[in-house]
């Protein structure tokens, strides 16, 4: 890059004057070399192209930039033997040697076509035909292909990657059998659950998603299994350009998502505004069964969901070595849940409950983003500053109306409020050619008020009924961290080694009003803690076939709000759940050795790793008897610190092309862990229980799972292609249930026009109406479960690109990965 910001340097002290002399007479001896610059695949000018005129020794001598014509003209080039280099980001370099002398001192180069590089293309424009898996040194990306693409949210698109598990119900998303992880879009965390995002963000707006299990010092060390990062489409093209999807699919419920890309990139600034949106319904049942009390619990769920985000942000490219970038997310979403629960005891019917709720959740999300990067001479040598804002406000109504049963209807209120802000100071220097030096400061501010309010009664310790308590709670954790990597390469070694230090600091506070009487007990709970969080990476690459990684980290889980928030969080007629305020947090020391493969023909590679996890402050779930009404046999839902475990696994993931019209994405993972967890029982009949027959004991199950994913792309022509996927996952544990295999196949077509710009997918899902989740529990109670779910659905949606030129913006750092990439994008 130094040359880059030299070149623009120079054009200060180049003449804006052409000669008009002779150059044969002139004393001084220099020519003038002109041109023009076009895509070579488009044939389209290429504008703000880099011209360097060197000597063959290397040094450069003069240059200067194409015009939006694509034209140039560099005068004053020096007689004698130069090479003239044209650079441009996203392309290969074209080098000419020339000649300046007696004859030739204006020299003529034609039309100059530049090719695009192989990797980095602007995925916008160039989509690959099918999703392929690539083992770096410190992730696994997985480039999204038009198959892949065609799935409609980000949310259904994960379920087919190696690794990934997606709760069908809850949208939670896990990694290697672990809900502890972090999902990031372009390096950047949001204060929208989880959940709600995937949900929003289409399929075909998603370049990549980048597997970290093992992230290095420079990541923030939060998340047992590490970090899911989703890579967006960048729309930064010369002019006016963009895309719109939409998707509609359909099996009891009608679900429709849809989304829309704009970007004008011209001079200095690049505007980029996005909006996308998810509006559905959704239906799903449920039965349990309680063999010892001979009772059922029936289950019937409707949601409707309607969820809006936009974006708006744009790039000043202030000169050669300064940037500036501002953007801003809203987000507004609405979720109607209505449920209806019933519990029959068919020996005794004058137990028997019927409960219906609707909840009614609104929520508001501001994101605000600064970012400025400084560059400085040496290429690659920079400094970054980032400031990231963001807001959180949401009320949550719910309405419980309980039709048999010994209580009156009532209602919950909870309305939450949400701030964070995070200033990242990041330095990056290469030291050399072989050797890298990063260095970085930040600050994680956040803070939570959460109230809530009942209408409704309940039971205190005694066993006296009367209101329910009023809370308020209010959480905050700030955390100041500075990290510093150094890397270094040799002929078929490289290395990473780095270290990240966090000041930590916790305060929990919960008011609650008495049950009975209006006196409010405050519950505190502070929580302060310096840690070291070491990293180091080593890869081996004998050969272009062979390479070999391994990595060490060491990481933390600290307790998410939901996981601390001591106000209840949901309730049936049989159970309800509560966080757990004071909580302390997890930590983890990952090693993980990876082997890929690059088989003949380039026809794919294969990825084989295994890794193993120690486990420190296990949290786990917790599941009591609620012992304010031992003989209704109502459940308490929470969570808890246990003592220290173990995990490991073995993954196996590849690509691969027997054919030219034949194309296989596979992946096998096996993964085993010791879970721990708090489980109450009886030891005395239902009926007759009082809470001195309530017996405490620590639940310990060795987990073993396993998952096969396989996805088939079938190229009938040039604009048609068909899709196959199977998924199955076999029988595994939790300290609640055994749970029994799982499996689907889904079918699927697309079809591509207005040459490329368009396509049309229609796909069949859980063709054999298979997936559902089933499973028997023990404790407390012994329990068979069965849920099932709209999966059965077929879908259509159709995308479009529209919009000229194939130009590249600037590049900027995306936040938390250190790697470049252009601006503007989704979110």
């Amino acid at each position: 890059m130094y040359k880059l910001f030299l070149v623009c340097v120079l054009l200060f002290t180049i003449s804006t004057h052409a000669y008009t002399t002779d150059p044969e007479k002139n004393a001084d001896k220099t020519g003038t070399i002109i041109g023009k610059v076009l895509d070579a695949k488009l044939n389209q000018p290429l504008p703000y192209v880099n011209i360097i005129i060197k000597n063959t020794k290397g040094k450069i001598q003069t240059g200067g930039i194409s015009l939006d014509d694509g034209t140039f003209k560099i005068e004053k080039v020096v007689e004698g033997d130069v090479i003239v280099s044209i650079q441009y980001i996203g392309y290969k370099t074209f080098n000419k040697e020339v000649t300046i002398g007696k004859g030739n001192y204006r020299v003529n180069l034609g039309n100059i076509l530049l090719e695009e590089e192989a990797e980095g293309l602007d995925a916008i424009t160039v989509v690959a035909e099918v999703s392929s898996i690539q083992q770096k040194v410190d992730r696994k990306v997985i480039t999204i292909g038009k198959d892949l693409a065609a799935t409609g949210t980000a949310s259904e698109l994960m379920v087919g990657l190696p690794s990934v598990s997606v709760d069908a119900q809850t949208g939670d998303v896990s990694l290697r059998g672990n809900q502890n992880v972090r999902v990031m879009v372009d390096g950047k965390l949001s204060n929208i659950p989880t959940a709600q995002l995937l949900k929003q963000i289409p399929s075909t707006a998603i370049k990549s998603i980048e597997l970290i299990t093992n992230p290095s010092a420079k990541y923030n060390p939060e998340g047992m299994s590490g970090i899911i990062n989703i890579v967006l489409h960048k729309n930064t093209m010369v002019g006016f350009n963009g895309n719109i999807s939409t998707t509609l699919s359909h099996e009891e419920e009608a679900k429709f998502n849809s989304a829309i890309n704009l970007n004008y990139r011209t001079g200095k600034f690049n505007i980029f505004t996005n909006y996308s949106n998810n509006i559905a319904k959704g239906a799903n049942n449920g039965h349990v069964f309680r063999p010892e009390n001979n009772s059922e619990q029936f289950f019937e769920f409707l949601t409707n969901n309607k969820l809006h985000l936009f974006k708006v942000g744009i790039d000043v490219y202030i000169n050669d070595k300064n940037t500036i970038s501002l953007f801003t997310n809203q987000n507004v979403a609405k979720n109607i849940t209505t449920s209806n629960t019933q519990a029959i005891f068919n020996d005794d019917n004058a137990f028997n409950q019927s409960q219906s709720l609707i909840g009614n959740d609104k929520n508001n999300t501001s994101q605000y983003n600064l970012d400025y990067k400084l560059d400085f001479k040496k290429e690659g040598h920079n400094i970054e500053l980032e400031v990231d804002h963001n807001i959180y406000d949401g009320e949550n109504p719910i309405d419980y109306m309980i039709f048999l049963g010994n209580q009156p209807n009532y209602q919950d209120f909870n309305e939450t409020d949400r701030v964070s802000t995070t200033v990242n100071l990041d330095y990056v220097n290469p030291l050399s050619d072989t050797s890298k030096l990063e260095l970085g400061l930040q600050a994680r501010l956040f803070n939570t008020d959460i109230d809530f309010a009942s209408t409704g009664e309940s039971f205190n310790n005694s066993g006296t009924l009367g209101p329910t308590p009023s809370t308020v709670f209010d959480y905050t954790r700030d955390i100041y961290s500075a990290y510093a990597t150094f890397s270094k390469k040799f002929d078929k070694w490289t290395y990473q080694v780095g270290v990240r230090a966090e000041s930590v600091n916790v305060d929990a506070l919960a008011l609650r009003t008495g049950v009975v009487s209006n006196i409010t007990t405050p519950e505190a709970f502070n929580n302060d803690y310096f840690e070291l969080y070491p990293s180091a990476f080593f890869t081996y690459t004998p050969s272009d076939k062979n390479s070999y990684q391994l990595s060490y980290s060491r990481r933390v889980d600290r307790p998410g709000i939901g996981q601390v928030n001591p106000i209840k969080e949901w309730s049936t007629p049989l159970v309800s759940s509560f966080g757990n305020q004071f909580l302390e947090p997890q930590f983890t020391n990952s090693l993980e050795l990876n082997y890929t493969r690059n088989l003949k023909d380039r026809k794919g590679s294969i990825t084989a790793g295994v890794f193993y996890r120690a486990i420190s402050d296990e949290i786990n779930r917790a599941l009591f008897i609620d012992d304010s009404d031992v003989t209704s046999g109502r459940i308490i839902l929470t969570h808890d610190n246990f003592d220290d475990t173990s995990a490991y696994g073995v993954e196996v993931s590849s690509n691969y092309r027997p054919t030219k019209w034949w194309s296989i994405n596979g992946s096998f993972d096996f993964y085993s862990q010791t879970q721990k967890g708090i489980a109450e029982r009886l030891n005395a009949p239902i009926e007759t229980a009082t809470p001195d027959n309530i017996v405490t004991e620590i639940e310990e199950v060795d987990n073993v799972a396993w998952n096969f994913k396989m996805f088939n792309n079938f190229k009938v022509s040039k604009k048609i292609s068909l899709t196959a996927f199977g998924f199955y996952r076999g029988q595994n544990k939790t300290i609640q249930f055994d749970i029994d295999p799982m499996y689907f196949v889904n079918l699927g077509a697309r079809v591509s026009f207005a040459q490329g710009k368009g396509s049309f997918n229609l796909n069949f899902n859980d063709v054999f109406n298979t997936m559902h989740f089933s499973g028997e529990g023990s404790k407390p109670y012994q329990q068979d479960i069965f849920f099932n779910w709209e999966s059965h659905t077929v879908s259509a949606g159709l995308s479009y690109r529209f919009g000229g030129g194939k130009y590249r913006a600037k590049s900027r750092k995306r936040r938390d990965k250190n790697e470049k990439s252009g601006s503007g994008g989704f979110l």
